[in-house]
Order: structure tokens, then sequence, then C-alpha cells
């Protein structure tokens, strides 16, 4: 029987305010820090920035802003994105990514973080909890006393908007304190003419802290904890990646692993099975045909985002990322 291996594992209990932005655990930015795999992902090189550097500058804000998809919102979603938005201590937008990941197996995670933190508990990476408590809301604690209830506003291919409350309970503060939260998490995806998928990703988070301690807890965020939640979301992107690519070459491995998701719905645990095997078969198939044609990239993405074609994924820097809303 062959075991599976997600590279290095990651580091356990660690626990970190930034747990108010509980929506956030639909990527790991939490308590849960997933180190990416001895074989790093490639990252596509935007234009006058660092790929991995995170910022929290007013023209990103800005641009987060406008990428959220108020008209597709119903009023009861806008509300809750104006309330943070109208009283917002913190925004950080976190490091462009990008992962070799099969997209229908991004999306499932993405959309059903329920799904990828019981893979965590089983493999005993955390001990994080979150459950399902309506068809687009999540309950989330973690053992140290902090909780929070997350929820989808908005989902497709290429946008994710995220709503929480949470309560933190620890040092920082002496009294606990509420906090709300808006993930917009943007993705683009592009394939190569052998049939590799390279995924992007972009998560900006808007926080607001409800507590007297607003400003304390800001320059916290900044100084320490902003880093943190960088490292946090890096490195579970990577996790992503990592399962993709041992679904390609252990796919039973996968499976087996998905008989052990107790604390899902069981459709749920067919559906990463199901995916897995797709994932398994298609990998073989593509691994016994050769292509003799220069590399040349397909864009399947959706404005904003732009690819030139004919760029080296590996060592592109003509991804731009724009502003602009169409």
């Amino acid at each position: 029987m062959r075991t599976l291996d997600f590279g290095p594992r990651p580091l356990r209990n660690t626990r970190y305010l930034a747990a108010l932005t509980a929506g956030a655990v639909l990527l790991g930015l939490l308590s849960v820090s997933a180190r990416p795999a001895a074989a790093d992902p490639p990252l596509l090189v935007l234009p006058g920035r660092d790929p991995l550097q995170a910022t929290t500058s007013k023209s990103a804000r800005q641009s987060a802003v406008r990428s959220i998809p108020f008209e597709q919102l119903d009023a009861e979603g806008r509300s809750k994105v104006k309330s943070v938005l109208s009283n917002l201590t913190v925004f950080r937008r976190m490091p462009t990514r990008v992962i070799d990941c099969d997209p229908s197996l991004y999306l499932f995670l993405v959309e059903h973080p329920d799904v990828l933190v019981n893979i965590w508990e089983v493999l005993r990476i955390s001990n994080l909890e979150v459950r399902q408590s309506q068809k687009n809301s999540y309950r989330f604690t973690e053992p140290e006393g902090t909780a929070a209830r997350f929820e989808f506003l908005h989902r497709s291919a290429e946008t994710h908007v995220i709503y929480a409350e949470g309560t933190y309970e620890g040092p920082l503060f002496a009294r606990p304190a509420q906090g709300r939260c808006v993930m917009v998490l943007r993705t683009g995806y592009v394939r190569e003419t052998n049939g590799r998928y390279y995924i992007t990703a972009r998560l900006d988070a808007f926080l607001t802290v409800d507590h007297g301690g607003a400003e304390l807890f800001a320059k916290t965020f900044h100084s320490l904890l902003g880093r943190t939640a960088d490292i946090n979301f890096v490195q579970t992107m990577a996790f992503l990646g990592s399962l993709s690519r041992t679904a390609e070459v252990n796919s039973r491995g996968v499976q087996r692993l998905s008989t052990r998701l107790a604390n899902i719905q069981p459709k749920l645990r067919a559906r990463l099975a199901e995916l897995a095997g797709e994932i398994g078969r298609r990998s073989s198939l593509l691994s016994r045909q050769e292509l003799a044609q220069p590399l040349h990239l397909v864009t399947v993405l959706s404005p904003p985002e732009q690819i030139h074609s004919g760029s080296n994924v590996r060592q592109a820097a003509h991804l731009r990322w724009s502003d602009s809303r169409k």
C-alpha cells in the first residue's frame, strides 16, 4: 500500500490573533501553517513588485474594493460588506501565488472548507474544527477559545466573497474581542498545451474589530501577525498543489483518505474520491502523450485577468491584474 506524501508537515497547535478573520480558514489563513512541498510551485512574476510581497497600500485596498461584485450580492450581503468597509480596522492583500493544481479539485476545496480542514484533522496537521451549519455557512472553532461563523456571499470560478463574524479570547485583550471580516479571493486559470493547469490566487482581507483596543490590534497585526498570515496563505496554497499532485500519482491513496473524513457529508467524501480518480486517469493519459509542439499557453481567464499567449508560465512577466471593473 502506497502512503500519501504531502511534503513537510505543518506546525501543530499554532495560534494567532488572525483567527478573528475566520472566513480565511478557507485557505488556511488562520491557525494552520501548511508548509510547502519540497518542490515549490512556480510563480508568475507580476510587473513592478515582488509576487511574494504582501501589501496594505491604499491603492491595493482601493483595487480590492473595486473587485467586490456588489451588483451580484443580495441586499443583506451588500449590507454586511459595507458594514466592514465603513469601519475598517485592518486591510491586507496576501502574496499572489501560483500553484500547479487541478482546477476542479481547487474549486471543490475552496467551496467546501470543511473538507480541507477535515483532511488536516485526519493527517493530524491541525486541531481546528470547521463544520457546515447551513448551505453556505460554516462554524469555526479552535481549542484555545476562538470561535466564528463564516459564509459565502458570492461564489464563481474567478471570485469568492466570504463574510465572517468571530470572537477572540486571549492574552492580547483583557476581555473578548468581537471581529467582522470580508475576504475576497480572486482566481485565474492557465492551461499549457501539455494539459497541465496553473492557478493564480490572490486573497484580500478587510477586518474590523469591535473593541476599544482596535488601534493596538491594527499595530499588532501589521507588525507581527500580518507576515504570519502571509506565510500561512502561501503554505496552504502549496498544500493544495501537493494534494493535487498526490492524486495524480496515487489517486487510490487519496480515495482511501476520503473514507476517513468523518466530519463532512457523505456526498462530499464521494465527490473527493471521484475527483481523485478523474485526476489520476487524466494524469495517466497525459503521461502517455508525447507532445512535440513548443510550449503555448491557452488562457481560460476571464477579465480582469489577462495573460499573453506564448509566454512560459514558469517565467511569465506578462500577467496583468487589472484594477478596473469591466
